[in-house]
């Protein structure tokens, strides 16, 4: 029995290690082949326990990441998050910003105090009077007003700059309704309202008449008709928001000395 098990384990480690498979001419004889069993035993164990090259290959084939790869994501990333830190305002923009923007205010509070800081007393005083506008022989243009008529306050500036442009061709006349020395003419030009603006020729022939609040370009392109000497003004009556001339009654006074 211990014969046939020897034979059967050496037989079997035959099959399990192909290595060790001897040619069909090969005889071994019992003895032979009982101690072939016990070497091959031993051999078997090997075979057994020897790795696989196939998965050993496997194994060191496994992708490994390069350095380089690395650093150049670390060195994408921090590009990316730097790109966008730099679309961020930094402090100097900021201060940039602030400094246009109150550079802008102040163009535009210094604008606005020029233009309201006209009053109807400078008009007034920078006007002709209006015996000398009849007879220096340009054309006139006669403004009736009152110093408590708040649309009369609103077109100073308006009116000034007209006359600033026509100065020396055009004559600009201020005549304050509150005054009783020009009843006759507010009864002549028909005054109702003020501002009440009449535009006269050359010869001191009424044209046309603008009354209350309207835009400049209606004062402007009349003056215009009258430098040029058009026969004609664009605008020979028209009518806006306007203070009532009744209003004057309770402010009248009498002062023939003044040509305002």
């Amino acid at each position: 029995m211990a014969r046939l098990a020897s034979d059967f384990i050496g037989l079997y480690t035959l099959r399990l290690c192909p290595s060790l498979q001897l040619s069909q001419s090969s005889v071994l004889s019992p003895t032979s082949l009982r101690s072939l069993g016990r070497n091959n035993a031993s051999r078997r164990l090997a075979c057994m326990t020897k790795p696989d090259p196939s998965e050993t290959q496997k194994s060191e084939e496994l992708p490994v990441e390069p350095d380089s790869v690395k650093n150049n994501d670390s060195q994408a990333a921090s590009s990316s998050q730097s790109a966008g830190f730099s679309e961020v305002p930094n402090k100097n923009f900021n201060r940039q910003i602030a400094l246009a923007s109150t550079i802008v205010a102040v163009g535009l509070f210094l604008s606005t105090r020029l233009d309201f800081g006209v009053s109807l007393k400078d008009l007034s005083v920078a006007a002709i009077p209006y015996e000398e506008a009849l007879s220096n022989g340009r054309p006139t243009v006669v403004e009736f007003y009152a110093d408590w008529c708040e649309v009369c306050r609103e077109l100073a500036p308006d009116v000034y700059k007209v006359e600033q442009q026509y100065k020396g061709r055009v004559n600009f006349v201020m005549l304050n309704v509150d005054n009783t020395k020009w009843e006759q003419e507010l009864d002549e030009f028909g005054v109702e309202g003020i501002p009440h603006f009449a535009f006269l020729d050359r010869d001191g022939n009424e044209e046309g008449n603008v009354v209350g609040r309207l835009p400049r370009q209606y004062l402007n392109e009349n003056v215009d008709a009258l430098a040029r000497g058009e026969a004609s003004i664009p605008h020979a009556r028209v009518v806006g928001p306007y203070s009532s001339a009744e209003a004057r009654k309770v402010h009248q006074v009498a002062d023939p000395r003044s040509h305002g």
